[in-house]
């Protein structure tokens, strides 16, 4: 198994206070990194449980789209150990889109980049761009078109 992001991540994205608050069991002043480990093991075996299928595990290469949503599911999974009833709205909605972009990657809607593919790799290549359609099909004529 991957870990997709680390405690330094998530630390990030929240702050070193929040992260001792969200951790902290025994009113320790340092973030307990057995806790936020565990965090991470559940964003991990989350995006796996999607990939799985897809693509095939672990990978090998590093995707920043995964690494934001572990971030965001490790950051909401943390949440639910203090304020279960109290979450803050914008950690349950990056949790809900995370979770929706899983799917969306599970489907094949969104597929994954890495750092080191190419942007000519994902671009539109007209060459490959096939159509059913031909001149006949056209709902104006040149003619027509040139009169707006």
């Amino acid at each position: 198994m991957t870990d997709y992001c680390t405690i330094e991540d998530i630390e990030t994205h929240t702050s070193t206070p929040t992260l001792i608050q969200l951790t902290s069991d025994d009113g320790q002043e340092e973030v307990d990194r057995v806790v936020a480990q565990e965090a991470i093991l559940y964003s991990s075996t989350l995006i796996d449980g999607y990939l799985r299928g897809r693509y095939t595990l672990p990978l090998d290469t590093h995707f920043p789209l995964l690494r934001i949503l572990a971030i965001d599911l490790s950051i909401y999974r943390l949440y639910t150990r203090r304020m279960r009833n109290e979450m803050p709205e914008v950690i349950e909605n990056n949790y809900k889109n995370a979770i929706a972009t899983l799917r969306d990657i599970q489907k094949g809607v969104i597929t994954l980049q890495s750092e080191n593919d190419s942007l000519e790799t994902a671009s539109f290549n007209a060459e490959e761009y096939k159509t059913n359609k031909d001149i006949i099909d056209r709902l104006f004529s040149k003619e027509r078109m040139f009169e707006y």
